[in-house]
């Protein structure tokens, strides 16, 4: 409807604009936005006062000039003026009712595939090798893997890149480390405290001078292509990826091995990225280090920042891995578009980094980069969450009390489900609440981890809408005759639900376009208010109503239900015919 809206509009201005006088890009970005208060009708639109300015003329002249242009369409009832002059469109009920009918027989819902598909890597998780996620890692993973989620249903190809921290002179230690271990146990190891492992060897490596010698020496064995060192650095990281997938797994996220990218791949292309900026002249050797100094980029004495991509030691910076990982992605990858999922810290490196790119030519002016920056979890307290005695928490250490908690609001409500049922529905409620509680906010800002809060049927929370679904489907378990038919939009409650449903494939392109998935979860949390509305007041099972009322009423409550578990799927969580 939004689509056929801008095409009538677009039709009655280039009937108006006989001379050329408006820039075709106003007339091609015309905007038009659904109202919140449905007595300023279903849809409007401010172009008569972008207009304004390069017709010459009053907004209110050009808004009455553009409504007598309109073709006629049966699709609306009414256009009117409001205000300085905005343009409203009620939309015909009868109109309403067909949209609906069409998008419950579209297995895609209404959404469409875009028309060019773009090549779009998406750099999320990122977890380092030997170390045990921290809860931290989750808003890079969930929000990460919800935008993934929504741009490849939109008929993107996306490739995952799970850029985890898999080089470094850190790996010396660990080396001779796990190579102490092994020779200690006189077996192999399986690694499953990691944080144990890295302060042990940390501290080996700090009271150990012989061991330290090792390890320095098993950094350049490595680096050099050692195929002793390399195995032992394989297992560090396979074992680290074993952990990590299980993670992967519990959390419903779509990573797996395939989608591991570390730094390592990029090793082999640091030499001839340095020898490439410095034989153009984009790096300069100074004092023994190559430096790049990008002018737009002050230091504190507001001289040009001057980035490090080779130590004088020889040594290679994340800024050159950095480097030749975008450059990778352009030009290997062939990316159309690539999102950085980090935290917020990141944004000027991964600036510099691009600017370089952009000088150097290594990614292209086509090409988008976009960071999608992320703000703290802080605790109850407001200050960054931690254990009681300060320390990291463990993400799975986390997914274990969600589940826990779960269980026992189960307990509490004498569920009467089978004990594998309540397995799912408890993993389910786990999951969705924890992943639910990161992506409604908006990634921009810091959030609060609050246990009452996101494990509350109340609110915009993910056990809220999962209990919505699961109680519109009790509806058809009640119901004698459970056949749909075609909806007839009678009331107020009707048409606000319909509009809503409607507004769907809006709220998923959305997402796609700003990669915040809370404009998402704000959409299937207003629908479920909704629904809610619509069911207190539109009775449906009731003797007294009408068989064609309740099967139109019946075929709304499905549509909805479609609606909720397409959408939450979309973020990535499991919804539940019974809970």
């Amino acid at each position: 409807m939004k689509q056929l809206i801008e095409n009538l509009i677009k039709n009655s201005i280039y009937s108006l604009d006989k001379d050329g006088s408006v820039n075709p890009s106003l007339i091609a970005n015309i905007r038009v936005d659904r109202t919140k208060d449905r007595a300023h009708g279903d849809f409007a639109t401010n172009i008569a006062m972008i207009l304004a300015k390069p017709l010459k003329k009053n907004p209110r002249q050009i808004a009455e000039d553009i409504i007598a242009a309109l073709p006629k369409d049966d699709h609306i009832s009414k256009v009117e003026i409001a205000g300085p002059g905005f343009i409203n469109f009620f939309v015909n009920k009868d109109a309403i009712s067909k949209a609906l009918k069409d998008m419950s027989a579209d297995p895609r819902l209404g959404i469409p595939k875009v028309k060019t598909p773009k090549t779009i890597v998406v750099d999320y998780s990122a977890p380092n090798v030997a170390k045990e996620m921290a809860v931290h890692h989750i808003r890079s993973t969930v929000i990460g893997d919800a935008v993934v989620r929504v741009l490849e249903f939109l008929g993107n190809n996306v490739i995952r890149a799970n850029h985890i921290g898999d080089w470094g002179t850190q790996f010396g230690m660990l080396i001779a480390y796990l190579e102490k271990k092994e020779n200690e146990s006189g077996q192999g190891m399986d690694l499953s405290d990691f944080e144990a492992f890295y302060r042990e060897a940390k501290e080996c490596y700090d009271t150990d001078e012989e061991f330290a010698v090792k390890a320095r020496h098993y950094v350049v064995l490595l680096q050099g292509g050692d195929e002793y060192c390399r195995k032992m650095w394989k297992k560090l990281v396979n074992m680290t990826m074993v952990q990590n997938q299980k993670l992967y797994d519990r959390l419903d996220v779509t990573l797996s091995d395939k989608d591991i990218m570390g730094e390592s791949l990029y090793n082999d292309m640091l030499p001839e990225v340095v020898d490439d900026l410095m034989k153009r002249g984009i790096a300069v050797e100074d004092q023994g280090a190559v430096v790049v100094y990008l002018p737009q980029f002050k230091n504190k004495e507001g001289k040009p920042l001057g980035n490090i991509i080779r130590k004088n030691d020889g040594g290679y910076l994340y800024t050159t891995t950095d480097i030749a990982c975008a450059k990778y992605r352009a030009q290997t990858l062939k990316a159309d578009r690539i999102l950085y999922f980090t935290d917020s810290r990141q944004q000027q490196h991964l600036e510099t980094v691009w600017a370089i790119c952009k000088k150097a030519g290594y990614v292209g002016d086509n090409v988008s980069m976009e960071h999608c920056p992320f703000g703290m979890m802080l605790g109850k307290d407001g200050k960054p969450f931690k254990t009681r005695s300060g320390g990291t928490v463990k993400l799975r250490d986390v997914l274990d009390e969600a589940e826990a908690r779960v269980t026992n609001l189960l307990k509490e409500r004498n569920s009467t489900l089978s004990e594998d049922e309540k397995k799912q529905v408890i993993h389910n409620i786990a999951i969705g609440a924890v992943k639910y509680a990161d992506l409604c906010k908006n990634r921009t800002t810091d959030y609060v981890f609050d246990w009452d809060q996101m494990l509350s049927f109340e609110g915009n929370t993910a056990p809220y809408l999962q209990y919505a679904y699961s109680r519109i489907r009790a509806i058809f378990r009640k119901a004698k005759d459970p056949s749909l038919g075609d909806i007839k939009i009678t009331c107020d409650a009707e048409e606000d639900l319909a509009n809503k449903i409607l507004a769907f494939a809006e709220a998923v392109q959305s997402v796609g376009d700003k990669t915040l998935p809370n404009l998402l979860c704000n959409y299937i949390f207003e629908l479920s208010n909704l629904f809610m509305h619509f069911y207190e007041a539109c009775p449906i099972l009731k003797d007294d109503v009408p068989e064609d009322v309740r099967k139109s009423r019946l075929a709304l409550c499905d549509l909805t239900a479609k609606v909720l578990k397409q959408g939450l799927s979309l973020l990535g969580i499991n919804v539940m015919e019974q809970m």
